[in-house]
């Protein structure tokens, strides 16, 4: 309050301002600043105690500004105007980065990457790196995109939806002329594991009931010519069915396959409103693309 009678004016209060003028309302200024009415007015009040003067006339039935009012709105308009104008600026050299080890997720990727940049103005820097989770925990990224289930507990996790899965094989192998394969008969082949970042492995059966022969890859490429190379099959999100990712392999439709999550790791430590923001614009691309199926 010190501050407020020395004559100091912050934001809030010129924002505040704005909006009942402009709005001629205490209640709809309120429900578009997200405050209660009171404290909308408390602000309004101390602007004015700041100023020493009235600047809302809340004498009529209608709420309206007085003349003192319109001639500081007319400033305030201008000031706020500016200040959006470099807000934007330094938005526009601003970046976020984004962490993943392979094939992003469609359209879900696409479509956050859109909504939070037409939102926000921030880039997304999009950063393919072998092992996501490590990255976000060594500051490499601000946020990756994860598959399968993250025990660390170094990172915060944010669950966005869940992925099929389909087996792939080399187009040489007896696999690549069925049209399905049952979960329960993947641990009778030899299976292709990416160790960094995949999302099948013995972990994924029961102690004792996973494929007797693993063939350990350090990352997706590997794990790709592994399997065109007919070294064994391999376990995947059905994304790759849509990619075109090798001609070399062939794609199988699997039956009682548990599905895979997908999530986004972060720092919990972080406190940055623009990470929060692509946080949220990527579980409102997850509620938009539920609501279109």
């Amino acid at each position: 309050m010190d501050a407020l009678r020395s004559g100091r004016v912050e934001l809030r209060h010129l924002r505040a301002f704005e909006a009942v003028a402009r709005l001629k309302s205490f209640t709809q200024a309120a429900a578009e600043l997200r405050i209660t009415q009171p404290a909308l007015s408390r602000t309004i009040r101390q602007l004015e105690d700041a100023l020493g003067v009235t600047l809302v006339d809340r004498t009529s039935r209608h709420v309206g500004t007085t003349r003192a009012g319109r001639t500081f709105l007319d400033h305030v308009e201008r000031v706020l105007a500016e200040l959006e104008r470099a807000f934007g600026a330094v938005r526009r050299q601003a970046s976020i980065g984004l962490g993943f080890s392979w094939l992003l997720p469609d359209p879900w990727a696409q479509d956050t990457v859109a909504r939070f940049e037409r939102a926000t103005g921030t880039t997304v820097k999009l950063v393919r790196t072998d092992d996501a989770l490590s990255a976000v925990q060594q500051g490499r990224v601000d946020v990756a995109v994860v598959r399968g289930r993250v025990t660390s507990t170094a990172v915060r996790v944010v669950h966005l939806f869940d992925e099929t899965r389909v087996a792939v094989c080399s187009v040489h192998s007896p696999l690549a002329t069925r049209s399905e394969l049952a979960w329960a008969e993947v641990p009778r082949w030899p299976l292709v594991v990416n160790t960094a970042s995949g999302t099948t492995g013995p972990w994924s059966w029961p102690a004792g009931e996973g494929p007797k022969t693993i063939v350990e890859t350090a990352n997706f490429d590997e794990w790709l010519e592994s399997v065109a190379a007919d070294r064994g099959i391999g376990v995947i999100p059905d994304v790759a069915v849509r990619r075109n990712i090798h001609p070399g392999v062939r794609f199988v439709a699997l039956r009682g396959a548990p599905r895979s999550p997908v999530s986004l790791a972060f720092l919990p430590r972080a406190r940055n409103a623009v990470l929060r923001r692509f946080v949220e614009a990527a579980l409102e691309s997850v509620q938009a693309s539920a609501e279109t199926v």
